[in-house]
């Protein structure tokens, strides 16, 4: 009898466990600040780019967050992104995309 409780609470468990993916709430993978990274590679922005004017984070992604225009060596325009989208990221990543962590407040635009 003692088995028999264990098993079904045991498959109980595994029943409810699995449910779980199937409640969570849908979105876009990786969140707003993916989001905002997959917006800025698919307008050309590139990795260690900030030699050609095409640097992710010093010509896309930081003027986004801090809400600055582009530095004038930045040879493409930043992409169209819904203003919550940047909302949302600085609610979840307020330092995303900044030097080393930097406040909003501390970053310099040259």
């Amino acid at each position: 009898m003692r088995a028999i409780a264990i098993l079904v609470t045991v498959v109980g468990l595994l029943v409810s466990g699995s449910s779980v993916p199937l409640r969570a709430e849908p979105g876009p993978i990786g969140g707003p600040c993916a989001e905002i990274r997959a917006a800025c590679l698919g307008a050309g922005f590139v990795p260690n780019g900030a030699r050609s004017g095409i640097g992710i984070a010093v010509d896309c992604v930081q003027p986004i967050m801090v809400g600055t225009p582009q530095r004038e060596q930045a040879t493409k325009p930043l992409p169209p992104l819904d203003p919550q989208v940047v909302a949302a990221c600085k609610a979840r990543n307020p330092n995303f995309g900044l030097d080393r962590g930097q406040s909003l407040f501390a970053l310099r635009i040259h």
